[in-house]
């Protein structure tokens, strides 16, 4: 263990409509919109985490090379709950066994079950069948 006292204190996603994407945001994780400063939109902090969403030029493009995993104790359901949120799933990534997501700008994102899954020796998860 280090003795460094630095630590992630807030997330930042880029968005063209960072009103739509933090409301998305917001329904999905039950964290309402608190705030509201220059180009951000704040939901509430939990976990001592801030989520914010910064107005940003120019859509996404390529693939995220940071994504966010969220838990459920049921996937399939949560599948279908962001789909009616503006959300939509990646079937790029089927093979891998993730159930993987995109929000209304397509930023990528992971629906994980919330207990222990299992991973093949390619890093494969198994929690869909």
């Amino acid at each position: 263990m280090s003795d460094s006292t630095i630590r992630i204190n807030a997330l930042i996603v880029d968005a063209i409509d960072p009103e739509r994407l933090a409301a998305f945001w917001s329904e999905l994780l039950g964290r309402p919109i608190v705030g509201r400063t220059g180009p951000y939109v704040w939901l509430r902090r939990e976990n001592d985490l801030g989520l914010g969403f910064q107005q940003a030029s120019g859509s996404k493009v390529g693939k995220n090379r940071m994504h966010v995993d969220v838990s459920s104790a049921d996937p399939a359901a949560e599948q279908q709950r962001i789909e009616r949120l503006g959300g939509r799933r990646l079937e790029q990534y089927t093979d891998g066994g993730f159930l993987v997501m995109a929000d209304p700008e397509g930023n990528e994102f992971c629906v994980i079950p919330e207990g222990p899954f299992e991973l093949d020796d390619e890093g494969r998860a198994d929690y869909l069948s």
